[in-house]
């Protein structure tokens, strides 16, 4: 028989996966150059997921190559994307890992639709801290 993990240990999993999912994600952006990444912590404000993970690419061919990165290191860990979106406009693509959402924009887009205004200050409090990399997280919290 099988007892279920008390919900804390969970939890506990869960985070320091995400975790690693977090820091894949961002070196893999920093490897293929991405401009401005940016890591939101959206979980008090939505279900759909944990976190989002916002970068500028510099022309549609860096849009590509950031998504590819993306996917190619996530793979490495066995983590596939559950969907990508945009690939064929090359504006915006979005690769979905469930608890982590990759945003990979050109510039014009990122202004255009602001997703850290959007998640960061119309609906919450801006706040910096740290992951356990040292890398910033903006956590963001309802109203």
């Amino acid at each position: 028989m099988t007892r279920n993990r008390p919900a804390e240990e969970r939890r506990s999993k869960h985070e320091t996966e995400a975790a690693g999912m977090l820091a894949v994600i961002r070196e893999a952006l920093e490897d293929a150059k991405g401009v401005d990444i940016l890591t939101l912590d959206v979980r008090k404000l939505t279900d759909v997921t944990d976190y989002m993970v916002i970068t500028t690419g510099t022309s549609d061919r860096h849009v590509r190559t950031l998504s590819d990165r993306v996917q190619e290191l996530m793979k490495r860990k066995n983590w596939t994307p559950l969907g990508v979106e945009g690939e064929t406009a090359m504006d915006w693509v979005l690769v979905d890992y469930v608890d982590i959402v990759v945003h990979i924009m050109r510039e014009r887009a990122r202004r255009h639709y602001d997703l850290e205004g959007l998640w960061d200050d119309s609906l919450a409090e801006h706040k910096v801290t740290s992951d356990s990399r040292g890398d910033a997280v903006h956590p963001v919290s309802g109203p």
